[in-house]
């Protein structure tokens, strides 16, 4: 009897390690994309074709690395963006030349360079997705969506990890296990 408890207890605390860590697995790590790629924030950059091959989801961070003597990055509604137009700018992302910006919403996201590089090509639309879940839902044809906040892999990853710790420790302590 003494025994199955000890088992019984050693699984819970396994179970309760890997749930721990589902968040991460659902919603993975934010990840930074350097606009352009190796070329960066430049003229003679095609950025539709480097936006169609990235993958970018809520949370993550976008890199703008470039010239500022030359070059700046303001963030723009759609009609800025399919025009050009510098001067109604949401914001200025403008900071020293390594400049980034957190995508915190599932939507597309336009910046752009001012001072006419613009029409030289140096603007970019991002497309943001929610993250998706592992699993299709049963009842639904579409994957269930998660809520998407960056900081959430991490704080339950570290809550869950932190009681499978204190769990461990009791047990031991215990000498249950």
């Amino acid at each position: 009897m003494e025994n199955s408890s000890r088992v019984m207890l050693m699984m819970s605390v396994i179970v309760l390690g890997m749930l721990s860590l589902w968040p991460m697995v659902v919603m993975g790590k934010p990840v930074l994309h350097k606009v352009g790629g190796a070329k960066g924030w430049n003229q003679n950059v095609n950025y539709t074709i480097w936006s169609s091959q990235e993958h970018v989801y809520v949370g993550d961070w976008l890199i703008f690395k470039f010239d500022k003597r030359y070059y700046n990055v303001l963030e723009v509604n759609k009609t800025g963006y399919e025009n050009c137009i510098d001067f109604t700018f949401i914001k200025n992302v403008t900071r020293g030349g390594r400049d980034v910006v957190q995508l915190t919403e599932a939507k597309t996201y336009y910046f752009l360079s001012a001072g006419g590089y613009c029409f030289h090509g140096m603007k970019v639309a991002v497309n943001v997705r929610d993250h998706q879940s592992a699993a299709p839902s049963p009842s639904l044809s579409d994957t269930a969506k998660s809520s998407g906040g960056s900081i959430l892999p991490s704080l339950y990853t570290c809550f869950g990890i932190i009681i499978a710790n204190v769990v461990y420790v009791s047990l031991v302590s215990m000498g249950i296990l």
